[in-house]
């Protein structure tokens, strides 16, 4: 009998052909499916936190006023956009999209830091000082811990996935901890006698989200995404 049709008789050979040349996974998922889940996982875990910081974080605004708060909350709303074109580039299962989508979180990014510091030096002029200390500490403390999860679960998955765009995003929201931060030193600082630290933080606040805008445009434009499509 000749190889070729020992081959076609030889069920084990023909398992291994197959096998080898993925003719079929034999009940596994393709590791581009798992990337694309584990990537929309992580998006959206992050959405529902960080849409809750953002909401929780309204709601103390409208009491207090406080443009440091309100800049914090402008940022956090974005953080949570982002999760849009990302969820689309891990549906998608491209790294082109992956790299556009870390293009629009750059984006986002920017347009907060415009919008924060147009209204940090509209209160600059009218200094109207913040009320409702307490609460305002506790929109800070609300944005800390928020963003430090977030940023925690999408750099892990970024890292596993090897995706700039999702590390991107998780650096940022672990700076984004660091200027909710600020929120808490601004209720601080006005309960001292010091109305006109609320809009100079707000301004400061602007300046690291401008920061975090530069670090995440180098971490997307120069981070090497490996395509995982098949």
């Amino acid at each position: 009998m000749s190889h070729t049709a020992t081959c076609h008789l030889d069920p084990a050979h023909t398992h291994e052909r197959e096998h080898d040349g993925h003719g079929h996974s034999h009940g596994l998922v393709d590791e581009s499916i798992k990337r694309s889940r584990e990537g929309l996982r992580a998006v959206l875990v992050t959405l529902g936190i960080l849409g809750l910081t953002a909401v929780i974080q309204a709601a103390i605004y409208l009491s207090t006023g406080s443009i440091a708060l309100l800049a914090d909350l402008i940022h956090n709303f974005g953080d949570a956009l982002t999760a849009l074109p990302l969820g689309i580039a891990f549906a998608l299962r491209s790294a082109k999209a992956e790299r556009y989508a870390g293009l629009a979180v750059v984006l986002t990014i920017l347009a907060s830091a415009v919008v924060a510091g147009a209204f940090a030096i509209d209160k600059l002029i009218t200094r109207q000082p913040p009320t409702h200390l307490l609460a305002l500490a506790a929109a800070g403390v609300v944005g800390i811990v928020g963003n430090a999860i977030a940023a925690q679960i999408r750099s892990r998955a970024g890292r596993r996935l090897d995706s700039p765009a999702l590390v991107a995003d998780g650096a940022h929201a672990r700076s984004d901890a660091l200027v909710s931060a600020g929120v808490v030193l601004s209720a601080a600082m006005v309960w001292a006698g010091l109305p006109i630290a609320d809009p100079i933080i707000g301004l400061a606040i602007t300046a690291m989200i401008l920061h975090i805008t530069w670090e995440s445009w180098y971490t997307v434009r120069s981070g090497p995404v490996s395509e995982h499509q098949h």
